[in-house]
């Protein structure tokens, strides 16, 4: 197979995944906005319950739920059947994937759920299966081929099974309000979680500040910087501050020339430095430091100089 023959071999998948969603698209019905008003009206958790290659994209959609404010757990229904099943109360939705809708393992869940008062939303490709009968609601996630030429391997079908539990999730997280606000407080590592839950006193250096005064030579100002690692020294004033950073530096040396290791801080220094309080979030501290196009804040606790923030 040459590589023109590879790039159509994956043209033809994903045009029958793509195929797939659309389709998908096209069938949904009232028991999708059934499914939303269920789970809204749940005080209990989703419980996602996937057999093989289900249980994997269970697993993937019961994370997306967690994270957008539906909360969520995926449980294998092996482990349900020996007891893990004690972990599901009557106010929980339990929420069944199986393309045949004749998984073995998970049918056998099916008592214990009514006996339970659990409402049960089964997801399978058919509609006549025994799980999709005995299910509150079904969702069809069936589809007209799989992008595997023997027809064995699932890919347009969990293709489609998680594109379905996306589109409950993202529904779910509209209808609620869910706002990058929540969303970072369940991604506290991530990105968007520094940015909007950790404030500057978390992040800011506080050790061994450089601090000079305006009369320090230029050298002892150089090795102040150097000893603080930050890129800059920070210069005290009797009213107020300055700051010496790396672009003063090369400004100075424009300015002054070989003279510049006989100046002193008050020659090299830029006065006002932008600064914030230890209590700025960190996303109001980058965008400060975005506007003024700097690349670090003093941070600064009402009576002195107690850090400097860096992105």
């Amino acid at each position: 197979m040459n590589p023109l023959n590879y790039i159509e071999c994956a043209r033809e998948v994903l045009d029958i995944e793509a195929r797939a969603l659309s389709a998908l698209a096209g069938r949904l019905d009232e028991g999708f906005s059934v499914a939303v008003e269920t789970i809204l009206a749940s005080s209990g958790r989703v419980v996602v319950c996937g057999m093989g290659k289900s249980g994997i994209i269970g697993r993937k959609i019961a994370a997306t739920f967690a994270s957008t404010g539906t909360p969520s757990f995926y449980m294998h229904p092996g482990e349900a059947y020996h007891g893990d099943l004690g972990m599901v109360v009557p106010a929980d939705t339990f929420f069944a994937i199986s393309n045949s809708g004749e998984t073995d393992e998970v049918l056998k869940l099916i008592p214990f759920l009514r006996n339970n008062g659990n409402r049960l939303i089964a997801l399978t490709g058919n509609r006549a299966s025994t799980l999709a009968s005995a299910a509150h609601i079904h969702l069809d996630i069936g589809v007209d081929a799989e992008a595997c030429p023997f027809q064995l391997a699932p890919t347009a079908s969990t293709t489609a099974t998680l594109a379905m539990g996306d589109a409950l999730a993202i529904t779910l997280m509209r209808v609620r309000g869910f706002q990058p606000e929540n969303f970072a407080r369940f991604h506290p590592g991530g990105s968007l979680g520094r940015r909007l839950l950790r404030t500057v006193s978390d992040e800011m250096a506080h050790r061994d500040l450089p601090f000079v005064s305006h009369d320090t030579p230029a050298i002892d100002v150089l090795q102040a910087m150097t000893r603080g690692r930050l890129g800059l020294a920070i210069v005290r004033l009797d009213t107020g501050w300055g700051v010496v950073t790396d672009g003063d530096v090369r400004r100075a040396i424009e300015r002054h020339g070989n003279e510049v290791l006989r100046t002193t801080a008050a020659n090299m220094m830029s006065v006002e430095p932008a600064m914030v309080s230890p209590e700025t979030r960190v996303e109001d501290a980058l965008l400060v430091m975005e506007q003024k196009k700097i690349n670090a804040l003093l941070v600064f606790d009402g009576a002195d100089v107690v850090g400097v923030f860096k992105k």
